[in-house]
């Protein structure tokens, strides 16, 4: 069963491997009070809607969909987008390990950066509620943790962030507002992100240009790969490869990790491009 919620952790998770490009941009410079940077953005838009299988082996072992709703929504005197994604088990995975997930941010439409962050998760017995409130003029963020056997909310915690943190979702569509035109083969990028109460540090190799084939046809992509240090799941540093459509929109198609294990896949099923500016 523990190899069997590695594996389940990763396949969920895996799509949040694209969130570590979100610290790449270098001519950011100090934010001052009641001040943003500006992100152009023409990659995604509200009413956006996007659907995924993750397939374990030939077995289909979840589902996952990211929608950007229709509304926009003040938070911290900022207009967002609001976005949710969410990922079941199906299948046999669903009769060993239920799973109903939901990760959200609240996402600035401006500056492409979190203000509100929060995941519902289900997973078997195990329940976790989070809430995350960004303060990036302070670089921190503070966290709010239920407490379900006691049902009430735990103290807040805080924690310093780098400027403009992304959470693993918010981090997901920052990188399709990057010019990968700029990169070269095998350029190595040092990043940060917060989630799960830590910042970590990550490297990632932007491999160069491929076509992929996908369920919605064989697409001209980006090709990035994170360096993964040494563990027990993941066979080699090089054992994750991301495939981003190579246009405006930038659509993460497909993820494929090769595990000691096996090879865990997160394939685009359908995309629906929402309302266009």
């Amino acid at each position: 069963m523990k190899t069997l919620r590695s594996i389940r952790n990763w396949a969920f998770k895996l799509g949040a491997i694209v969130i570590l490009l979100s610290m790449a941009r270098e001519e950011d410079v100090a934010l001052k009070p009641n001040e943003y940077r500006v992100i152009p953005n023409t990659s995604f838009f509200r009413g956006e809607v996007i659907d995924y299988k993750v397939h374990y082996g030939f077995v289909n072992a979840a589902e996952a969909q990211m929608v950007i709703h229709d509304d926009l929504h003040d938070i911290n005197g900022r207009q967002c987008y609001k976005i949710d994604v969410h990922g079941k088990s199906i299948g046999m995975f669903d009769l060993f390990l239920r799973i109903r997930d939901n990760w959200g941010t609240y996402l600035d439409t401006a500056s492409i950066v979190p203000q509100k962050f929060y995941q519902k998760i289900e997973e078997g017995k195990y329940r976790k509620h989070e809430i995350v409130d960004f303060d990036h003029e302070n670089e921190q963020v503070n966290v709010h943790n239920y407490h379900f056997k006691r049902k009430e909310w735990k103290p807040i915690e805080k924690f310093e962030v780098p400027q403009y943190a992304q959470d693993i979702v918010s981090g997901y569509y920052y990188l399709r507002t990057i010019d990968f035109k700029s990169l070269k083969e095998n350029q190595i990028i040092d990043l940060k992100a917060f989630f799960d109460d830590e910042v970590f540090d990550f490297k990632i190799r932007f491999i160069g240009r491929d076509e992929v084939k996908t369920k919605l046809g064989v697409i001209r992509s980006v090709v990035i790969s994170p360096i993964m240090p040494e563990n027990s799941l993941f066979d080699g540093e090089n054992s994750i490869r991301v495939w981003i459509s190579d246009d405006r929109n930038k659509v993460p198609l497909k993820i494929k990790a090769e595990m000691f294990v096996g090879s865990v896949e997160v394939d685009i099923q359908s995309y629906s491009q929402g309302k266009i500016k």
